[in-house]
C-alpha cells in the first residue's frame, strides 16, 4: 500500500472520479471536485488517517453534494431538456468480470442518470454509494454524517423512485449497435417506412443542446414525430459528417464529427427489440471532453 499522500490519492482517484460523475453528470465538476478534495487531503499531515479510502470518498461526496444543490438551481433556466455530459466508458482490465462491468456500466447509464436528477442531494449520494460502488450502510452513514436507520430510509426512497422513473431496457450491445446502424441508414436516406419499423410506437427522442446548437427545445414522443425529424436533419447530411462508432456511458453510441471535432453523440435504448428512446447530446460544452474523437 501506497504511504505518500500523493501516491496514496492517485490510488483512488479513478473511484473518487467515478463517485462525483455519477453525482453530478458533468465531467468538469466531477474533476473540479476531485481537486479540490486533493487539495483539502494536501493540506496537512494525513498520517493519521487509519483509512484513506473513506475518507477521500467522504470528502469528495460532501463537496459533489454542495456543488449539486448548486447546479440543480442553474439547471431550472437550462434551455430545453437537460442530459448528463456524455464519457467514453472503458473499464479496462480492471473490471474483468461481467457482472460487475455491467453494475458499472448501468450506473453510468444516460436513462439512469436522468432519473437521479430527481432525487435529492443526499438520495442520490446514497444511491450512487450503495448502489455503484456498494458500500456498507454504515460506511455511508458515517460519510454523509447520518444515523444507519436514516441513510437505509433514503437508500429505500431513491431505489423505489429510480424503480419507478426508470424504464427497463434490453441492454445487449450488439443488438443496440446493430439497431443504431440501421436507424442512421434510415434517416441518412430518407427511408420513412424503415424507420417506423425500427421505433417502438411511444418511442421518445431527448435533444441536449442547451440553446446552443439545433436540436429539439421539448422531449418528441411519437414514432412517426421522431421518424420526419430525423429525416429532415439527416437530409444531404451523410456527405458533411464522419460517423464513429464509440462506448458512451457503459452502451454503444455513435460520434457524429464536423471538420474532426465532435458535433454530437447519438445513443438509443431498445425495448423488445424496437427503439424506445432516442439521446441527441448537442449542448457544445458537454461534448468538450471527448475532444478529438
Amino acid at each position: 500500500m501506497p504511504t505518500d499522500p500523493t501516491d496514496v490519492f492517485e490510488e483512488h482517484r479513478p473511484l473518487l472520479t467515478g463517485v462525483a460523475y455519477r453525482m453530478l453528470g458533468r465531467v468538469a465538476d466531477a474533476e473540479d471536485v476531485v481537486q479540490e478534495a486533493w487539495l483539502r487531503w494536501s493540506a496537512d499531515d494525513r498520517g493519521d488517517v487509519r483509512e484513506p479510502r473513506a475518507f477521500l470518498v467522504r470528502i469528495t461526496t460532501r463537496l459533489a453534494i454542495d456543488r449539486l444543490r448548486q447546479a440543480q438551481s442553474r439547471r431550472e433556466s437550462y434551455v430545453g431538456p437537460w442530459l448528463p455530459e456524455p464519457i467514453v466508458t472503458d473499464f479496462g482490465p480492471a473490471v474483468p468480470d461481467t457482472a460487475e462491468r455491467a453494475v458499472l456500466a448501468d450506473s453510468v447509464s444516460l436513462a439512469l442518470l436522468v432519473v437521479l436528477e430527481s432525487l435529492s442531494p443526499l438520495e442520490r449520494a446514497v444511491f450512487v454509494l450503495r448502489e455503484a460502488f456498494g458500500f456498507p450502510f454504515a460506511e455511508i452513514a458515517a460519510t454523509l454524517d447520518r444515523s444507519e436507520a436514516a441513510v437505509r430510509q433514503l437508500a429505500g426512497r431513491a431505489r423505489k423512485h429510480v424503480d419507478e422513473g426508470r424504464p427497463r431496457y434490453d441492454v445487449d450491445p450488439v443488438q443496440r449497435r446493430d439497431l443504431t446502424d440501421r436507424f442512421l441508414a434510415a434517416a441518412s436516406s430518407g427511408d420513412m417506412e424503415g424507420l417506423l419499423a425500427l421505433l417502438a410506437p411511444d418511442v421518445r427522442l431527448v435533444g441536449d443542446s442547451g440553446g446552443k446548437a439545433k436540436a429539439p427545445l421539448r422531449i418528441l414522443e411519437n414514432a412517426e414525430k421522431i421518424g420526419r425529424f430525423m429525416v429532415a436533419v439527416s437530409d444531404g447530411a451523410e456527405h458533411a459528417y464522419e460517423v464513429r462508432h464509440q462506448e458512451i456511458n457503459g452502451a454503444p453510441a455513435l460520434l457524429v464529427l464536423a471538420g474532426g471535432r465532435v458535433d454530437s453523440v447519438l445513443q438509443i435504448d431498445i425495448r423488445e427489440g424496437r427503439i424506445a428512446c432516442v439521446y441527441i447530446v448537442r449542448n457544445p460544452d458537454k461534448l468538450l471532453s471527448l475532444g478529438l474523437a
